[in-house]
This record gives structure tokens, C-alpha cells and sequence, in this order.
């Protein structure tokens, strides 16, 4: 049974376009509704990727993305571009997700046509309104706006509760282990001249939030040549954030060591490999505290606080902030001590099942009246 109700997804980086994959299969797979997806060019070769390797295709693209752009330039961009989708059809609702200036922009075009909105992965907070910065803001302006909350654990249920936002709350885990379930069934390869994944114990790292460039930066690099001399059979796997603020201040200081593998951004299926390779995790990524503990995987986060605090209560994440001899400390207990290591890679992941996408959907489809 087809149905005239239209639902826009929204998306403008890599992180969004993982955790949204499984969405939009879902919803395109329904004959509930007319399901576009809308790419604000926030991100470009990155989301690409993603879309390839989900055989998903966007119905329009923004272009928005500039060289230097700033997050004024983002949040311009996206709402006049998509006030003009608006006016040409506007949608029943629209689906974002997460913490980005995309999903922000979008949320207040959508109020400003008085469209309702779904706000996937919903309620996380650090309650430190500058960090991570602009993404705690921006996930708590989305909140005062949603009319539809997918919250992924109960703490994000609870937090919303606190923030005495409008709309229905809904427990839906987190679409990233979807995602990450069905990448991770295919067994992917992650192949870097080079390495030889078998000589070494990986270290996979990621570092490019804002909050850590400069000082924290360095003190991240140090902690991780620290690392390496401690541990001779240990080889760090790094690949290299875009942005040049925190690409180049990594090659100047990693670049000569001969167990350090710096690379181009791992395309989704890629990472994925590398994760499943990997003996733990050193990053300040949020989508990686989620992902890693599914496939049994300690992950240190380089961070001074976090929006993920269930995965520290559970046992799969460890808070470690930026400053060398915190980095090492922990990393060395994990390299060092098997029963600490075990203890981390058996905790059990709090994110979800593998089936949030589908509880979305049918959220959805209550919500516009199909059943």
C-alpha cells in the first residue's frame, strides 16, 4: 500500500551518512512513504564513500561545501538552500541525525516551514556547553525543536526528560551498530603498504575535534611516541582527518616514525576492517566509543569529557583527556595487563541491538497516522 506522505533525510557529513544508512534503507524499502535524501555538501568525498558502499544515491545535493569554510558559512548555506527544497515541496517531516551544524541548520529550516523533525541519536550530553564545541549546542537547539526523539540508550532517555524538551521520546538504540553489524558481516579487508598486521599489535587512532587542536594536539602525539618506545611490538595506524589544522601539526610530528602509518581517511567498510584488526583504540571520536565495544575492542578516549558516559560505566571506554603520561598510563595498562584488557574487550556494548532502523521506521509511520 503506497502512501502521499513525504519524508526528507538530511545529511552533511561522514558520521551522519553511517549512522543514517541504515534509515534510509529502511524507509526506502517502505511503501509508507515518498523518502528523499538530501545532501547538504557539507562534507563531500567522505559522504561519498559511505553512499557507495550502502548503494544509496542522494535525490539532491546543496553544494555547499567551501574551502575554509566556517561554521557560519555551513549554517547560511544550509537554510537557504534548503528553504528553496522546501517551498518546492515541502516534506511531512524530515529525519536528522547526531550533533552536526548540518543537522542543526536543517532542524531550524524545518521550524521555520513548520515541518516536523526526527532527531536520531537524541539526548546525549556532556552538559559542558563549549565542549565538544559547536556539537553540544547544537544537539540541544535540535532538542527544543524535534517533535520526534530516537534516543539510543536510557540515559539519553534521561536526559532529554531533564532538558524538558516538547515532542515524544522514543528508545530506539543506535543506528551506528546497524551499520556497523552489516559492514562487519562481510569479513572487510583493511590493506596499508606496509603494514603487516600480524608483526604488530595495531593501535588504530583517530584525532580531529576542535577542542583538541593545538596544545591538546601535541600532547596527544607525544602520548603516542611514548606508546611506541614503551611497547616495540605495537605499530599505530592513524588516518589523517582533512582538515589542515589537524592534519599537518600530525605529519610534522608523527610523519618520520617507522611504526606509525599515516594515512587518507579509511572509506566506512575500510575502518570497519581496521577496527576488527586492531588491539584497541585511542581516539576522540564519538561514533568510534559506540562502534569498537560491538566488535570487542578497548577504546581510550582523548577527551576531557564525553556525551557517550555509558560506555565508561560499562567498561568499554576509558576517559583519558590529552596529556602524555595520562595516554600512556592507560595504554600501558592495556598492553601490558591481560586481565585489564580482557576485562574491557568482554564489557558488553550499551548501544543497541542492530535494530534501531526499524523501530524508527515504525515510529514514523505511527506518528503520520499509517496504522
Amino acid at each position: 500500500m503506497t502512501n502521499d506522505k513525504r519524508v526528507y533525510i538530511i545529511l552533511g557529513t561522514r558520521p551522519e551518512a553511517i549512522k543514517l544508512a541504515p534509515v534510509i534503507q529502511a524507509f526506502q524499502n517502505s511503501l509508507s512513504f515518498q523518502t528523499q535524501v538530501i545532501l547538504t555538501g557539507q562534507h563531500r568525498e567522505m559522504v561519498e564513500q559511505v553512499m557507495r558502499l550502502f548503494n544509496l544515491k542522494a535525490d539532491r545535493d546543496l553544494e555547499i561545501m567551501q574551502p575554509q569554510q566556517s561554521l557560519t558559512d555551513i549554517t547560511c548555506r544550509s537554510l537557504q538552500g534548503l528553504e528553496g527544497l522546501f517551498q518546492e515541496n515541502k516534506p511531512d517531516l524530515i529525519l536528522v541525525q547526531g550533533d552536526t551544524t548540518t543537522a542543526f541548520a536543517a532542524t531550524l529550516a524545518a521550524f521555520y516551514h513548520k515541518i516536523s523533525v526526527g532527531h536520531v541519536e537524541a539526548g546525549l550530553r556532556t552538559d559542558y556547553l563549549f565542549n565538544p564545541y559547536p556539537e553540544e549546542a547544537n544537539r540541544r537547539l535540535i532538542s527544543q525543536l524535534t517533535q520526534l526523539h530516537f534516543a539510543p540508550t536510557p540515559l539519553a532517555v534521561k536526559n532529554l526528560h531533564h532538558s524538558g524538551v516538547l515532542g515524544e521520546i522514543h528508545l530506539t538504540g543506535n543506528t551506528v551498530i546497524d551499520a556497523l553489524l552489516n559492514v562487519a558481516a562481510t569479513e572487510p579487508a583493511c590493506d596499508i603498504p606496509g603494514l603487516e598486521w600480524s608483526q604488530y599489535r595495531v593501535l588504530l587512532a583517530t584525532v580531529h575535534r576542535r577542542e583538541n587542536w593545538g596544545e591538546p594536539l601535541q600532547g596527544i602525539a607525544q602520548g603516542f611516541l611514548q606508546i611506541l618506545d614503551k611497547f616495540p611490538d605495537t605499530a599505530l595506524l592513524l588516518p589523517l582527518h582533512r582538515n589542515p589544522t589537524v592534519r599537518e601539526p600530525l605529519q610534522a610530528m608523527l610523519g618520520n616514525h617507522p611504526r606509525i602509518f599515516l594515512t587518507e581517511p579509511l572509506d566506512y567498510a575500510e575502518l570497519v576492517g581496521a577496527i576488527m584488526g586492531s588491539h584497541l583504540l585511542l581516539t576522540d571520536s564519538g561514533g568510534l566509543q559506540e562502534e569498537a565495544p560491538s566488535l570487542g575492542k578497548p577504546v581510550l578516549v582523548l577527551r576531557e569529557t564525553t556525551e557517550r558516559p555509558e560506555a565508561v560505566t560499562a567498561g568499554t571506554a576509558k576517559l583519558v583527556g590529552t596529556q602524555p603520561e595520562t595516554i600512556v598510563a592507560n595504554a600501558a595498562e592495556l598492553l601490558a595487563n591481560p586481565a585489564a584488557y580482557e576485562a574491557m574487550a568482554n564489557a558488553i556494548n550499551p548501544f543497541g541491538d542492530g535494530h534501531a532502523a526499524e523501530r524508527i521506521l515504525q515510529i514514523v509511520q505511527k506518528y503520520l497516522g499509517l496504522f
